[in-house]
């Protein structure tokens, strides 16, 4: 009689018994063996610092330069950042007791800029847990919202619950514009996801041990909570803070006194205030200073010219146009564009004000009825002229999200 060489049963007692050269296996053997291989390669794939490669700023630039265009500077100020963090991982304890202290950073900039694409994109190279949280989730504790503690949730579950990893990792909060205060006086009463969020975020970005809810959600008395000590955990925000230019043109105004003075006011760029940005105008714009102090490396975004959006819709890895030719070439369509029709793209988002975003807005737009009736027309190739681009355009609703 043919039974599982593993755990006896006969082959009745079983859906399905596959035969091997001396014995047998049935299928509830194969499907816990399969479980058990799939935990030991999580484990031999967990974050181990002797695996650390050490990239070099320039490495991990080069890296961005792939899939960000522009924005040289927040990829520098972020590289170093990200370099340093490493570093301050693998440094081995020395005599001289100079330890070496995280430096979190704020991004500054609009939206579609590219501020949580960069962060997207160096979460591809780490090898260290990392996870992007959205602070506008977060309320106050006691209130209907996400605790601050939920932030370390989503880098313990990245980790696979290694709390070592977790206590090296990497966090970007992003939307860290919107818990700033609602007014310029600090509140008497409770200001629920704006100055009391911010006074919670303050124990984590300095480094402290916090007790973290392990599936997130509210903390009750009873739950099992685990300690995570973020110390050693780089937090990045980012933020669109928008009207923060407003700040920034008041503030260099009231600097404009004199004859001298007066020369150095035509040197600013009235069009590109942010690259002005100071932590004076984050806190005039409603950040506590106690939460700037934590943020020592501010950078910021250049809005996006013409010629940056139309290398950003052809040039990175992953850009707009490559990704519909991909999708039309697995209906095995060939897809092409008129260079007229990029530019024409590139014009609506400039007159839209929607950024690197709003190319996709305006190519989801015209290609929507090439997309519909494409894969059933049978044709090889197909190709966008700026003719069809604009009675696409002209035919859709888009228009109407024009700036006014």
């Amino acid at each position: 009689m043919d039974k599982c060489s593993f755990c006896g049963r006969e082959k009745k007692e079983v859906n399905l018994l596959i035969a091997g050269i001396d014995g047998h296996i049935c299928d509830r053997c194969a499907d816990q063996a399969h479980s058990i291989i799939q935990e030991e390669v999580k484990t031999s794939n967990s974050f181990d610092l002797d695996d650390i490669k050490l990239l070099k700023p320039k490495e991990i630039k080069d890296f961005l330069d792939q899939y960000v265009i522009g924005q040289d500077r927040a990829k520098r100020v972020l590289s170093v950042s990200v370099y340093n963090h490493y570093k301050r991982l693998t440094q081995k304890v020395e005599d001289d007791e100079t330890e070496i202290e995280k430096s979190n950073i704020i991004m500054v900039g609009e939206t579609g800029t590219g501020k949580t694409l960069l962060a997207r994109t160096i979460a591809k190279m780490l090898h260290v847990p990392f996870t992007i949280v959205d602070a506008t989730v977060l309320t106050e504790a006691g209130y209907v919202g996400e605790d601050i503690e939920s932030l370390l949730t989503r880098l313990l579950q990245a980790a696979d619950y290694n709390v070592e990893a977790a206590e090296r990792g990497i966090v970007f909060v992003d939307e860290i514009d919107k818990i700033a205060r609602k007014s310029d006086n600090p509140s008497i009463t409770r200001d629920v996801s704006g100055e009391g969020v911010q006074q919670g975020l303050l124990k984590l970005l300095e480094g402290s041990i916090v007790n973290v809810p392990p599936q997130g959600g509210r903390k009750h008395p009873e739950q099992k909570l685990i300690p995570v000590d973020t110390k050693n955990i780089l937090f990045v925000c980012g933020g669109a803070f928008d009207g923060i230019e407003r700040k920034i043109a008041n503030r260099l105004n009231t600097k404009v006194i004199g004859y001298s003075a007066a020369k150095d006011a035509d040197r600013i760029e009235r069009e590109n205030l942010l690259q002005y940005v100071s932590p004076q105008d984050l806190k005039s714009f409603g950040l506590i200073p106690e939460i700037i102090g934590r943020l020592p490396v501010l950078t910021y975004l250049n809005p996006l010219d013409k010629e940056t959006l139309r290398n950003i819709l052809t040039e990175p890895k992953n850009s707009v146009i490559k990704q519909y030719k991909k999708l039309f070439k697995l209906d095995d369509i060939e897809l092409e564009f008129d260079e007229e029709a990029l530019e024409y793209i590139v014009d609506k988002a400039i007159e839209f004000k929607l950024g690197a975003r709003g190319l996709r807005s305006i190519c989801e737009n015209i290609m929507n009825d090439a997309m519909f009736d494409a894969p059933s027309d049978e044709i090889s190739e197909l190709r966008i002229t700026k003719e069809y681009a604009e009675s696409q355009i002209d035919k859709s609703g888009i228009r109407r999200l024009k700036a006014s």
